[in-house]
């Protein structure tokens, strides 16, 4: 009785028919040291920002939105300024 292929698994006879390394195969592939698996991408902050429930009027909120992108980060610049806060 011939076994199954499991789906997605190419059976191979001959190590030499493995299909070839690109450098998509590489960068799909699982960087680890030891067990641990190193993330990749934009390392974590030490200080991240994090969000907030803020309730504006809306003539505010549609002034800043009018601005376009990046309203809030101009929005936590003029709330750092009013407060009178080093830049983070």
């Amino acid at each position: 009785m011939p076994r199954k292929k499991k789906s997605g698994a190419a059976a191979w006879v001959d190590p030499d028919d493995a299909p070839a390394l690109t450098e998509k195969f590489f960068d799909r592939a699982e960087i680890r040291k030891g067990a641990k698996l190193v993330r990749r991408g934009r390392p974590p902050l030490d200080n991240p920002k994090q969000a907030v429930k803020l309730r504006l009027d809306a003539d505010v909120l549609a002034a800043y939105r009018k601005t376009g992108e990046g309203w809030q980060t101009r929005i936590n610049a003029d709330l750092r300024k009013a407060r009178k806060l080093k830049a983070g």
